[in-house]
């Protein structure tokens, strides 16, 4: 029996986790952490990572960075390995989390879905392929109640194009402003935002007479808790200390 932690409980992506995870038959949920502490789910709730006694084979923590100290503390103290899918860490953060990971088990990524890290690792690799003789383009879509534009799945997606070319690329977010032939170097990257799309994205590498495209759809939050217990059950095989990752899991599938 498979047992995690989750911490951040009984927010959107917790209770996604703890409905995906009722209906496993190996998977056991003994407690989840929460600033506020309260039992919705039948298990214990502790606001204090430290005051949970038991056992656990993984954390799956979808709260927010100011929880990260205790959570890192809790991960090493109690050699219980930590999967990490609160964004918006602060660079001192990610240096706290790039200590902590000298001493204890840790999987950290920006997007838990496993099919838009799939997309990720074709995209270096179409890159690497088509070169300098294909021009990269990266649009993505998200409802309209989300802040940030581009999205950060839409740079790491520029991240991994940028990776696989033979050249230094820039990143162009709009083209209104300037009038000018697109150079070779420019990877654009455009945002759309409407209704409930949870999240869309697509790279397109459109070269002499043919467009070569890869397209990503999430169609619920459902994806990132999936791949959040994925990478769960990856972690409760792993016996080194070290900072794992997406790669890691594809690779280990």
């Amino acid at each position: 029996m498979l047992k995690i932690i989750v911490s951040g409980c009984n927010g959107h992506m917790g209770q996604s986790v703890i409905s995906l995870c009722a209906g496993m038959e190996d998977v056991e949920i003994p407690a989840g952490f929460n600033r506020t502490p309260a039992e919705k789910n039948g298990f214990p709730v502790y606001s204090d990572p430290m005051e949970y006694k038991g056992g656990a084979d993984a954390v799956i923590d979808f709260s927010n960075p100011a929880n990260l100290t205790a959570l890192l503390a809790f991960s090493k103290e109690r050699d219980i390995p930590a999967v990490l899918c609160t964004t918006g860490y602060s660079d001192a953060q990610l240096a706290e989390i790039n200590e902590a990971a000298k001493s204890c088990r840790l999987f950290k990524s920006g997007n838990m879905s496993l099919g838009v890290n799939l997309m990720m690792k074709l995209a270096r690799q179409a890159a690497a392929v088509l070169g300098d003789n294909f021009d990269a383009e990266i649009l993505e879509r998200h409802h309209n109640r989300k802040l940030d534009a581009p999205s950060g799945t839409a740079l790491m997606l520029a991240d991994a194009v940028a990776a696989g070319l033979p050249h230094e690329s820039e990143y162009v977010y709009e083209r209104h402003s300037v009038r000018r032939k697109r150079d070779k170097a420019e990877i654009g990257i455009s945002s759309m935002r409407g209704g409930t799309i949870v999240g869309e994205h697509e790279v397109m590498f459109a070269g002499p007479d043919e467009v070569f495209t890869l397209k990503h759809a999430a169609l619920s939050r459902d994806v990132f808790a999936s791949g959040a217990i994925a990478a769960a059950r990856f972690m409760a095989t792993v016996k080194e200390p070290g900072l794992y990752d997406m790669d890691d899991l594809l690779g280990n599938i």
